[in-house]
């Protein structure tokens, strides 16, 4: 098991995706995506002003490439919409596969309107991978305090992907006393818009 932690520096909804049951990573982050194999553990944090706090963990349940995350009927629900609900204009599976070979990247938090973004295409195309979790907890807005045993997660910038057994040891413990689900709405998100309450996203 390898065990990855960063810092969420924008807590939209959009990565990652916590939405229609699963939680997901399709952009951002390519260097985790191109790693990450199933079993591995990711921790998302705050910012250092923020209190290093715990946005999200999930268990890497399984990768899809992005052809394929695309195709999957399981995540239609993650392709953004911009006539529907708040969750669903924050969906991350914003690339159509080309007969190329290419991608065309959709309307999404990663287009400039209607207009694709090139250095955001490369960069999220530059990770390969989607990965998916139905072993997650999202606290978004009400993050969780850190541990004192798991403050070796810190970390600046880019990701940390080096800790010992006992810090995996407890990431296990904190999993197995958390309940799972979705707890709070993201950072960024309207106080009065109640669309990330959906039944698929209660706590299981």
């Amino acid at each position: 098991m390898k065990l990855y932690s960063y810092i969420v520096s924008h807590d939209t909804g959009f990565a990652p995706n916590p939405f229609f049951g699963y939680c997901t990573l399709a952009c951002c982050k390519p260097g985790i995506r191109r790693t990450a194999n199933v079993g591995d553990w990711i921790v998302g944090l705050t910012s250092k002003g923020e209190g290093n706090k715990i946005v999200y963990f999930m268990r890497v349940d399984e990768v899809l490439g992005v052809d394929d995350y695309w195709n999957d009927k399981r995540f239609r629900q993650k392709r953004p919409r911009y006539d529907k609900e708040l969750r669903l204009r924050c969906g991350d599976n914003i690339y159509d596969p080309l007969p190329n070979g290419d991608f065309r990247q959709l309307r999404s938090m990663h287009s400039d309107g209607e207009r694709e973004r090139p250095e955001k295409k490369a960069k999220d195309l530059g990770g390969k991978n989607v990965l998916i979790s139905e072993t997650f907890a999202y606290f978004g807005s009400k993050p969780l305090p850190l541990p004192q045993e798991l403050e070796s997660l810190i970390v600046a910038r880019g990701h940390r992907s080096h800790f010992t057994d006992d810090v995996k040891e407890e990431v296990r413990r904190l999993v197995s006393q958390s309940a799972l689900g979705v707890h709070a709405a993201p950072h960024d998100w309207p106080q009065d818009e109640f669309s990330w309450k959906g039944a698929d996203c209660s706590r299981r």
